[in-house]
């Protein structure tokens, strides 16, 4: 037999198994083109493009560069005649001798900007050399900077203002009043310990080693306190106070998700079919349910910050009653879905109601509370971030701070990574818990 006659043969015997279902592809094809529909609908209704216009990538990748690396800013009052040099923009971080990096003489100022690059500035003008070739050249004037040099792609230029960034650890601004260099460098500066500390340039394994010599650097104190108090009242970093605004964080979650808990087990035995027997009951409780939880937690943070102020206090009861209303549902259909011969063979021997509940419900349903407890523990201190930003308090407080200023990006990285940190241990300590305690519960059940 050929193959051709063995196809046919087999189109014969199982038609719907050869011929392809024309009606289900059609639903496909309908499906797939009723979706590229809807994105096209969702990128005119959103203006896209628009948006995609408006988007100022230079700024982004500015924020970005912020987040990694430091700067340091060299400014020269055209006025005054006064040359600073600081880290960051601070003037309390000024530094007192100007760093090695940058030499001043005979009425110029020669920065190092790295990268290949070097800037000369005066009163009269800057003038920027890459690798010994003089590429810029800026004269300030009392109406504003003139440029002498050929106009690069990465310059900006105004009536009042030159702006440069030939490269993204090279910055500079000219306007009539002054000159500013920018040069940025990687990593996070005084994360230990910082410019007003004794140990301010002393690295942290120097520091470690510090805290188990003899020879004491304060009389008053011992090496192993001296540390840990510069580097726990850090100004710039704030690491003192970042740890105790994540504390609150943590201890926001942990309460809501406590108190939700516990108030939606009760309740959730109204809404239980097979336990409540009065229909008009259950349906009440399970419309409170749905109440509760179909009004986000940060619209009830919002109203218990205009009820309470703003605090801790308004995040737990956010989340105690958003999650109530979860926890609600989860746990009464858990209960509806027990086995009812677990219920009859306790009640056959002659328990009552509240016995049959007890050793007939209560141990089927505990895996489940005790998994979507632990689990909503640390979703909770995601949510619990988000909330203290609206004024809640805590960790997200602290991140809208530094979002707030547009300066401090690398402080919200800091705080981004401890959020991701805690949420990983948060993860690992419930899933442990979750292990062992759903493993005690069904050992208790058998």
């Amino acid at each position: 037999m050929t193959i051709t006659a063995h196809m046919e043969e087999l189109a014969a015997s199982y038609p719907q198994a050869i011929n392809p279902n024309r009606k289900r592809l059609a639903a496909w094809l309908a499906g797939l083109l009723t979706l590229v529909g809807y994105l096209f609908y969702i990128w005119g209704a959103f203006d896209v493009s628009s948006a995609l216009d408006r988007a100022n990538t230079d700024r982004a990748s500015l924020l970005a560069l912020d987040t990694y690396a430091y700067k340091h800013h060299v400014e020269l009052s055209l006025k005054s005649g006064d040359l600073m040099v600081n880290l960051e923009g601070n003037r309390r971080n000024a530094y007192e001798t100007l760093p090695e990096w940058v030499v001043s003489a005979g009425g110029e100022t020669r920065v190092d900007m790295g990268a290949g690059y070097l800037a000369v500035i005066s009163l009269a003008r800057l003038q920027l050399f890459k690798n010994d070739v003089l590429i810029t050249d800026i004269e300030t004037t009392a109406t504003g900077p003139i440029l002498h040099s050929a106009p690069q792609d990465w310059m900006r230029i105004a009536a009042n203002k030159i702006e440069g960034r030939p490269d993204i650890y090279v910055r500079f601004i000219v306007t009539k009043s002054k000159i500013l260099l920018q040069r940025y460098s990687t990593g996070w500066e005084n994360f230990w310990f910082d410019s007003s500390s004794e140990l301010n340039g002393t690295s942290i394994w120097a520091a470690i080693a510090l805290t188990f010599s003899e020879d004491r650097l304060d009389t008053a104190q011992s090496n192993y306190a001296l540390v840990t108090s510069e580097i726990w009242g850090n100004n710039e970093w704030q690491h003192g106070q970042i740890m105790h605004a994540m504390m609150i964080t943590v201890l926001m979650a942990f309460c809501g998700t406590l108190l939700a808990a516990i108030t939606a087990l009760p309740l959730s035995f109204m809404a239980a079919n097979n336990i409540n027997p009065v229909g008009l009951l259950r349906f009440s409780m399970k419309r409170v349910f749905d109440f509760l939880r179909g009004v986000d937690a940060l619209i009830w943070s919002l109203i218990f910050i205009r009820a309470f102020g703003l605090g801790p206090l308004s995040g737990i009861l956010a989340l105690w009653l958003t999650d109530t209303g979860t926890f609600g549902k989860m746990f009464s259909e858990a209960i509806e879905n027990a086995d009812q011969k677990q219920m009859d063979g306790v009640n056959s021997v002659g328990a009552g109601k509240v016995q049959t509940t007890w050793f007939g419900v209560i141990p089927q349903i505990l895996p489940v509370l005790i998994s979507q407890t632990l689990y909503f523990l640390e979703s909770n201190t995601r949510s619990a971030t988000v909330i203290g930003m609206l004024g809640a308090g805590g960790i997200g407080l602290k991140l809208a701070d530094t979002m707030r200023t547009g300066q401090d990006w690398e402080n919200t990285m800091y705080i981004i990574f401890l959020i991701i940190f805690v949420v990983i241990i948060m993860d690992n300590i419930s899933s442990w818990l979750r292990a062992r305690l759903i493993k005690g519960a069904e050992k208790s059940a058998l």
